[in-house]
């Protein structure tokens, strides 16, 4: 057992609400950092700010492959530098880094925002017996008494590699942190917006956090490795049709919020090759967009 593993332990006596136990950290480890797989380690803290700001901090003495899982986390963000906040134990909220080196072009280390979207969506589809869908970029949505309702997010962020070394599965290579923060148990009275939904209210089969975790970073080491053998091209790995499939945002009427004030609406029509979302305005005029917020208006028949 690492002082982690203890403190998550011993912490655990303060909580009197058996429906969420802590997670097991020595069964996960077991399960999923194997010879040869992509996972080197995984470490499960009791409670932390921000496990991407955590792991990011160790990016460049780790290597690739190491996963940190927070209990609770007290300074969760989300895109646009949004909280990310949810009671202890009612979720997942973990960080993995990846390193893909010269594998894959730098230009499309972008897709991998995305691959996490669709990993983590066909893992907890498998998983959790619920089905999961994806708002551009990053938003995992289920369906709650006919709603869409947010109960995942994900955030990218690129890290710096060490002063020596090769790039790829080395500790000094320049990566990518991809924190994910998926709402499990979350009631209605615990969700902090009313637009924000969980997988127990999506009356999802399964909604024990050990076995949900196993499945998206299983999905999420597939995934990642047909990407990176594919160099990074979303087309011939399957990434770009899958995610296209799994999208809800396409066909639908959008509002684009863009950097620097400007907003753009029109229909969501497709997810181009840098993974940038290309909407046509009522000018028809195509304009792809690749950062900003993006709101589903209504569904267009």
């Amino acid at each position: 057992m690492t002082p982690s593993d203890a403190s998550a332990g011993a912490s655990a006596g303060r909580w009197s609400n058996l429906d969420r136990p802590p997670l097991n950290a020595a069964a996960l480890r077991r399960a999923v950092v194997t010879d040869g797989g992509l996972w080197t380690s995984l470490e499960v803290v009791a409670a932390t700010g921000s496990t991407n700001s955590d792991l990011a901090a160790r990016a460049a003495t780790l290597p690739e492959g190491a996963v940190l899982v927070a209990e609770e986390q007290s300074a969760g963000r989300g895109r646009l530098d949004r909280s990310w906040v949810a009671p202890a134990r009612s979720g997942l909220f973990f960080s993995v880094l990846l390193k893909p080196g010269d594998a894959v072009p730098q230009e499309r280390w972008g897709w991998l925002t995305l691959l996490a979207g669709v990993a983590t969506a066909t893992g907890l589809s498998r998983a959790a017996g619920v089905d999961t869908s994806l708002k551009w970029p990053n938003d995992l949505l289920v369906c709650v008494d006919g709603q869409e309702r947010k109960t995942g997010g994900i955030l990218a962020e690129r890290v710096a590699g060490g002063a020596a070394g090769a790039e790829g599965s080395g500790g000094s290579g320049a990566g990518v942190v991809i924190g994910i923060g998926l709402n499990v148990t979350l009631t209605e009275d615990e969700l902090p917006v009313p637009a924000a939904g969980s997988l127990a209210l999506a009356r999802a089969a399964v909604t024990d956090r050990d076995p949900l975790l196993r499945a998206v970073l299983r999905s999420l080491e597939q995934w990642y490795g047909d990407w990176r053998a594919a160099g990074g091209d979303p087309a011939s790995s399957g990434l770009q049709e899958t995610y296209a499939a799994g999208c809800a945002t396409l066909g639908r009427h959008v509002r684009a919020e863009l950097p620097g004030g400007r907003t753009l609406t029109g229909t969501a029509e497709a997810v181009d090759t840098d993974g940038r979302l290309v909407i046509r305005t009522a000018e028809d005029r195509h304009e792809a967009v690749g950062a900003g917020d993006v709101v589903h208006l209504r569904s267009v028949h």
